[in-house]
């Protein structure tokens, strides 16, 4: 076989066992994701249940990358401090280390097994979590079978002494090996699959012991960059534990690797196969950085923060900054994103629906331009969140999953409109009032006020459904939407009233205010429905909702 039908194959195995691990890892999310952020969420309670939590996640996901941008996300959310994020990663180092110990067994056995069994599965079931189960058995299938395809077609590489040339400078270079180890584990996405080429290799006897050791040290080191490069534009919370695992690796690589020579011997008595020599490595690795740093924890944490210490509100406020790209290959990661962002877009609409009444009812036409440039900040957020969740519903989702997806897509195209009404609508009333110089008369106003407090708390406790997923705020949501109608309905038959009685305006402009102030309760009305729109998903869901609500016709 030539040198290029040799490099051809290596690439193709090692792109059919990324394809196999992405496979495992997209099947397990869709199929447990949601355990696994309950399971991350109830592992506070000290660093050795965080730890423990990490290590779980991180052997059913069989990526550590996953585990990190997890726990990234929990801390950027505020639900999870530095020190039990770092616990996790600790834990996630060990569990891709235990990935690969399993995986230097002989199974080439189980590979058709696995691939006829998954396709079969896959293939029976239209959707739900049995047909994820069917995936991930046709990406171990398909791992295993890249496995045994790179062992393979790596030992005529044996015999060339142009590879041999190149692999005894590794051998003599271990610095060397450590950069070239975490490039390929950066690139990859994956220290998982760095090790095991590495693997494959070492027993094909292309690589030497020494630096294959070498290669595993910046594996290790190269498979923490990908989660800081995913939340370079998320908060300081959120960029905190990637860090503080890159520097935990780090720490490790300079420890070890003056003394992979001393190792050796202790790796060849516990084992004779080149392959797993390499893998108790790789474990042992992982383990010692766990035995040193989990009492370290508490400090470590306090250096983070002080390198990356809490950061000041800056014009990056108007725009949107959690929906990294490198998410999507996360769901619960990637739409915890998005809710992050759809709160922050809250945020601005909650302040520019406060100031547009305010300019409503003070006649403050600088304060009314000002609502509509916070409208094209609105409409940013709104662009973003929307090309993030389509591009995130290309994905192959579960059907949680998928329906969360579009009920973001579908609150924030509400939002969306909330903010046009607000600009189009209010701030246009506001304008022809105070050119016209209208003035609400006190009972009017004192309607408006109060009808506006009831749609701004109708705002709050949308977005209260949307972060907790609580049917009993859902419901609190749609009664309020009820309790609107009724003072909605009463504030307009009251005004009519004082309208027959001619008292609505002393200026004499009663008809021009009174028109403004109808608009204005319509305007208020639509606002509210779009708000209260953000239960019913939730309510359909777990069947709180009547299919209609018209009388069933009489016979």
């Amino acid at each position: 076989m030539s040198g290029t039908a040799i490099l051809i194959n290596l690439l193709g195995g090692v792109a059919l066992l990324l394809w196999g691990l992405r496979m495992v890892r997209t099947g397990v999310t869709r199929a447990f994701g949601s355990d696994l952020q309950r399971l991350l969420g109830r592992s506070l309670r000290n660093r050795l249940t965080a730890f423990g939590a990490g290590l779980g996640a991180t052997v059913v996901l069989q990526s550590s990358t996953a585990t990190s941008l997890l726990a990234a996300s929990f801390a950027g959310r505020h639900l999870m401090a530095t020190a039990p994020a770092l616990a996790i990663l600790l834990g996630a180092d060990v569990g891709t280390s235990l990935v690969a110990q399993i995986l230097t067994f002989d199974l080439s056995l189980l590979s058709p097994i696995l691939l006829v069994s998954g396709l079969i599965i896959f293939h029976s079931v239209t959707g739900g979590r049995r047909r994820n189960i069917g995936r991930i058995c046709l990406g171990l299938g398909l791992v295993l079978l890249a496995l045994g395809l790179i062992v393979s077609t790596s030992e005529p590489l044996r015999d060339s002494a142009l590879a041999q040339r190149i692999l005894a400078s590794l051998t003599d270079e271990a610095v060397v090996a450590v950069v070239v180890g975490a490039a390929i584990a950066w690139l990859s996405h994956s220290s998982l699959t760095t090790v095991l080429l590495i693997m494959s290799l070492a027993a094909g006897q292309v690589l030497s012991i020494s630096a294959a050791l070498a290669l595993v040290l910046g594996a290790n080191l190269g498979a923490a960059a990908p989660p800081i490069v995913a939340t370079l534009r998320s908060g300081v919370v959120a960029r905190r534990p990637p860090l503080g695992n890159l520097l935990f690796r780090l720490s490790g690589c300079l420890l070890a690797l003056p003394f992979l020579n001393e190792v050796l011997p202790w790796l060849s008595m516990l084992e004779a196969d080149a392959a797993r020599q390499v893998a108790n490595f790789h474990t042992a690795f992982n383990i010692c950085l766990a035995i040193l740093f989990l009492p370290l924890i508490g400090p470590m944490s306090r250096l983070i923060e002080a390198l990356l210490p809490d950061e000041t509100k800056t014009d990056d406020e108007t725009r949107p900054r959690h929906l990294d790209a490198a998410a999507l290959d996360t769901p619960p990661v990637a739409l915890a994103n998005v809710r992050r962002e759809v709160v922050r877009m809250g945020e601005v609409l909650e302040q520019m629906f406060s100031q547009g009444f305010e300019a409503l009812c003070n006649n403050d036409k600088a304060l009314a331009s000002k609502v509509e440039k916070a409208d094209d900040v609105i409409d940013g957020f709104h662009g973003a969140i929307m090309q993030y969740l389509t591009l995130l519903s290309r994905e192959p989702l579960g059907d949680r999953d998928s329906q969360l997806c579009a009920d973001l897509l579908m609150f924030t195209t509400n939002l969306e409109h909330v903010g046009d009404i607000i600009e189009l609508n209010v701030v246009e009333s506001a304008r022809k009032k105070s050119q016209q110089r209208i003035q609400f008369s006190d009972e009017d106003l004192a309607e408006l006020t109060n009808l506006f407090d009831l749609v701004r708390d109708s705002m709050r406790l949308c977005f209260a459904v949307l972060m907790s997923d609580d049917i009993a705020v859902a419901r609190q949501l749609i009664e309020q939407k009820t309790l609107f109608r009724q003072r909605e309905m009463a504030a307009t038959a009251r005004h009519q009233q004082r309208q027959r009685s001619a008292a609505a305006n002393k200026a004499g402009n009663g008809v021009e205010a009174s028109a403004i102030f109808l608009d204005v309760l319509r305007d208020l009305r639509r606002i509210n429905s779009h708000l209260t729109s953000a239960a019913y998903p939730m309510l359909d869901t777990a069947g709180e909702l009547r299919a209609s609500r018209l009388r069933p016709r009489q016979n």
